[in-house]
Protein backbone atom coordinates (compact mmCIF):
# COMPACT_ATOMS: atom_id res chain seq x y z
CA UNK A 1 0.00 0.00 0.00
CA UNK A 2 0.76 3.37 -0.32
CA UNK A 3 0.09 6.49 1.78
CA UNK A 4 -1.91 9.07 0.35
CA UNK A 5 -1.55 11.69 3.23
CA UNK A 6 -4.65 14.48 2.08
CA UNK A 7 -3.93 17.58 3.91
CA UNK A 8 -7.33 19.63 4.28
CA UNK A 9 -10.22 21.43 5.74
CA UNK A 10 -13.99 20.19 5.28
CA UNK A 11 -15.38 24.31 4.82
CA UNK A 12 -12.53 24.48 1.95
CA UNK A 13 -14.38 24.06 -1.28
CA UNK A 14 -11.40 22.78 -3.26
CA UNK A 15 -11.05 20.12 -0.93
CA UNK A 16 -14.66 18.89 -1.43
CA UNK A 17 -13.61 19.32 -4.96
CA UNK A 18 -10.93 17.45 -5.07
CA UNK A 19 -12.26 15.08 -2.68
CA UNK A 20 -15.03 13.88 -5.72
CA UNK A 21 -12.42 14.18 -8.08
CA UNK A 22 -10.12 12.02 -6.22
CA UNK A 23 -13.01 9.30 -5.68
CA UNK A 24 -14.00 9.79 -9.24
CA UNK A 25 -10.54 8.32 -10.10
CA UNK A 26 -10.88 5.89 -7.42
CA UNK A 27 -13.80 4.13 -8.76
CA UNK A 28 -12.63 3.35 -12.05
CA UNK A 29 -9.63 2.33 -10.15
CA UNK A 30 -10.95 -0.17 -7.42
CA UNK A 31 -7.69 -1.91 -6.98
CA UNK A 32 -6.18 1.07 -6.75
CA UNK A 33 -2.79 1.24 -3.56
CA UNK A 34 -3.58 3.95 -1.64
CA UNK A 35 -3.98 4.05 1.90
CA UNK A 36 -5.47 7.39 2.79
CA UNK A 37 -5.21 9.62 5.82
CA UNK A 38 -7.05 12.63 6.42
CA UNK A 39 -4.58 15.35 7.83
CA UNK A 40 -5.62 18.69 9.86
CA UNK A 41 -4.89 21.74 8.38
CA UNK A 42 -7.67 24.73 9.31
CA UNK A 43 -8.53 27.72 7.23
CA UNK A 44 -9.11 30.08 10.02
CA UNK A 45 -7.58 28.69 13.43
CA UNK A 46 -8.22 32.20 15.16
CA UNK A 47 -11.97 31.47 14.18
CA UNK A 48 -14.32 32.01 17.32
CA UNK A 49 -15.63 29.00 18.93
CA UNK A 50 -19.51 29.64 17.79
CA UNK A 51 -17.81 30.93 14.42
CA UNK A 52 -19.49 33.99 12.32
CA UNK A 53 -22.02 35.23 9.61
CA UNK A 54 -20.34 33.68 6.63
CA UNK A 55 -21.53 36.97 4.30
CA UNK A 56 -19.29 38.76 7.27
CA UNK A 57 -16.64 36.40 6.93
CA UNK A 58 -16.31 36.17 3.01
CA UNK A 59 -16.44 40.46 3.04
CA UNK A 60 -13.68 40.75 5.72
CA UNK A 61 -11.72 37.93 4.08
CA UNK A 62 -11.89 38.84 0.01
CA UNK A 63 -11.95 42.97 0.68
CA UNK A 64 -16.31 43.09 0.57
CA UNK A 65 -18.47 41.57 -1.50
CA UNK A 66 -17.22 41.82 -4.88
CA UNK A 67 -14.20 40.31 -4.06
CA UNK A 68 -16.07 37.51 -1.92
CA UNK A 69 -18.23 37.27 -5.26
CA UNK A 70 -15.25 37.08 -7.46
CA UNK A 71 -13.61 34.77 -4.80
CA UNK A 72 -16.91 31.91 -5.33
CA UNK A 73 -17.78 32.65 -8.75
CA UNK A 74 -14.42 29.56 -10.27
CA UNK A 75 -15.54 27.31 -7.44
CA UNK A 76 -19.19 27.29 -8.56
CA UNK A 77 -18.52 27.07 -12.22
CA UNK A 78 -15.45 23.90 -11.13
CA UNK A 79 -18.12 22.16 -9.63
CA UNK A 80 -20.73 22.26 -12.02
CA UNK A 81 -18.19 21.34 -14.45
CA UNK A 82 -16.91 18.30 -11.83
CA UNK A 83 -20.65 17.14 -11.45
CA UNK A 84 -19.74 18.21 -7.96
CA UNK A 85 -22.92 19.40 -6.28
CA UNK A 86 -22.66 22.25 -3.99
CA UNK A 87 -25.10 25.04 -2.53
CA UNK A 88 -23.33 27.87 -1.20
CA UNK A 89 -26.36 29.58 -0.67
CA UNK A 90 -27.41 27.32 1.70
CA UNK A 91 -24.18 28.25 3.87
CA UNK A 92 -25.18 30.99 6.83
CA UNK A 93 -22.48 30.51 9.10
CA UNK A 94 -18.64 29.85 8.41
CA UNK A 95 -17.93 27.56 11.87
CA UNK A 96 -14.73 26.96 13.45
CA UNK A 97 -13.39 23.58 12.26
CA UNK A 98 -11.48 22.61 15.42
CA UNK A 99 -14.28 20.19 16.45
CA UNK A 100 -14.63 18.79 13.11
CA UNK A 101 -11.05 18.03 12.96
CA UNK A 102 -11.00 16.16 16.20
CA UNK A 103 -13.95 14.13 15.24
CA UNK A 104 -12.17 13.36 11.51
CA UNK A 105 -8.95 11.99 13.80
CA UNK A 106 -11.07 9.96 15.89
CA UNK A 107 -12.86 8.21 12.73
CA UNK A 108 -9.45 7.72 11.85
CA UNK A 109 -8.60 5.74 14.62
CA UNK A 110 -11.89 3.86 14.23
CA UNK A 111 -11.69 3.46 10.18
CA UNK A 112 -14.68 5.55 9.12
CA UNK A 113 -12.53 8.41 8.44
CA UNK A 114 -13.88 8.33 4.76
CA UNK A 115 -17.30 8.20 5.83
CA UNK A 116 -17.19 10.75 8.32
CA UNK A 117 -14.99 12.88 6.10
CA UNK A 118 -17.68 12.94 3.17
CA UNK A 119 -20.37 13.41 5.53
CA UNK A 120 -18.65 16.39 6.75
CA UNK A 121 -18.83 17.61 3.43
CA UNK A 122 -22.10 16.97 2.74
CA UNK A 123 -23.46 18.71 5.81
CA UNK A 124 -21.51 22.00 4.94
CA UNK A 125 -21.79 22.29 1.47
CA UNK A 126 -25.00 20.84 0.32
CA UNK A 127 -27.07 20.81 3.26
CA UNK A 128 -25.67 24.13 5.02
CA UNK A 129 -25.47 22.98 8.09
CA UNK A 130 -23.34 24.38 11.38
CA UNK A 131 -19.98 21.85 11.05
CA UNK A 132 -19.04 23.45 14.42
CA UNK A 133 -22.35 22.70 16.82
CA UNK A 134 -21.34 19.33 18.62
CA UNK A 135 -24.84 18.05 17.99
CA UNK A 136 -24.51 17.97 14.61
CA UNK A 137 -21.39 16.57 14.47
CA UNK A 138 -22.48 13.74 17.02
CA UNK A 139 -25.13 13.48 13.96
CA UNK A 140 -22.66 12.64 11.73
CA UNK A 141 -20.81 10.54 13.76
CA UNK A 142 -23.96 8.38 14.51
CA UNK A 143 -24.45 7.92 11.00
CA UNK A 144 -21.41 6.94 10.57
CA UNK A 145 -21.15 4.02 12.50
CA UNK A 146 -19.77 6.14 15.67
CA UNK A 147 -20.72 6.30 19.59
CA UNK A 148 -22.44 9.56 19.02
CA UNK A 149 -22.93 9.87 22.66
CA UNK A 150 -18.97 9.54 23.53
CA UNK A 151 -18.42 11.70 21.04
CA UNK A 152 -20.30 14.63 22.14
CA UNK A 153 -18.66 13.71 25.78
CA UNK A 154 -15.13 13.75 24.03
CA UNK A 155 -16.33 17.16 21.95
CA UNK A 156 -17.09 18.70 25.01
CA UNK A 157 -13.53 18.02 26.69
CA UNK A 158 -10.69 19.31 25.65
CA UNK A 159 -9.87 15.83 24.12
CA UNK A 160 -6.87 16.09 21.34
CA UNK A 161 -7.58 19.48 21.05
CA UNK A 162 -3.94 20.51 21.52
CA UNK A 163 -2.82 17.68 19.40
CA UNK A 164 -5.44 19.45 16.32
CA UNK A 165 -3.05 22.35 16.33
CA UNK A 166 -0.30 21.02 16.66
CA UNK A 167 -1.05 18.35 13.14
CA UNK A 168 -1.68 22.10 11.95
CA UNK A 169 1.16 23.70 12.96
CA UNK A 170 3.57 20.31 11.65
CA UNK A 171 1.52 20.63 8.38
CA UNK A 172 2.51 24.23 7.65
CA UNK A 173 6.12 23.77 9.09
CA UNK A 174 6.67 21.02 6.39
CA UNK A 175 5.52 23.54 3.72
CA UNK A 176 1.72 23.24 3.25
CA UNK A 177 0.56 26.46 2.34
CA UNK A 178 -2.75 25.86 0.96
CA UNK A 179 -5.52 22.81 0.55
CA UNK A 180 -6.26 20.46 -0.58
CA UNK A 181 -2.42 19.02 -0.50
CA UNK A 182 -2.14 15.73 -1.38
CA UNK A 183 1.27 14.08 -0.06
CA UNK A 184 2.26 10.50 -1.69
CA UNK A 185 4.17 7.94 0.23
CA UNK A 186 5.58 11.11 2.23
CA UNK A 187 7.58 12.35 -0.47
CA UNK A 188 5.27 13.91 -3.52
CA UNK A 189 3.17 16.69 -2.82
CA UNK A 190 -0.10 16.96 -5.30
CA UNK A 191 -1.62 20.68 -4.61
CA UNK A 192 -5.12 22.01 -5.57
CA UNK A 193 -7.77 19.61 -6.53
CA UNK A 194 -6.64 17.94 -9.56
CA UNK A 195 -8.89 16.06 -11.68
CA UNK A 196 -9.30 12.07 -12.54
CA UNK A 197 -7.15 11.99 -15.08
CA UNK A 198 -4.37 13.46 -13.78
CA UNK A 199 -4.94 10.96 -10.78
CA UNK A 200 -5.64 7.80 -13.19
CA UNK A 201 -1.94 8.74 -14.62
CA UNK A 202 -0.40 8.65 -10.53
CA UNK A 203 -2.08 5.43 -10.37
CA UNK A 204 -1.13 3.43 -13.02
CA UNK A 205 2.82 4.73 -12.17
CA UNK A 206 2.75 3.48 -8.92
CA UNK A 207 1.59 0.47 -10.04
CA UNK A 208 4.17 -0.11 -12.92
Amino acid sequence: MVTLDIFSDPICPWCYIGKAQLDAALLDAPDHPFQMRWRPFMLNPDMPAEGMDRRAYLETKFGGQKGAVDAYMPISEHAAQAGVEINLDAISRTPSTVDAHRLIHWAGIEGVQQAVISALFRAYFVDGRDIGDTEILGDIADACGLDASLVQRLLRSDADRREIFEMDAAARGMGVTSVPTFVVAGQHAVPGAQPPALWARVIDELKA
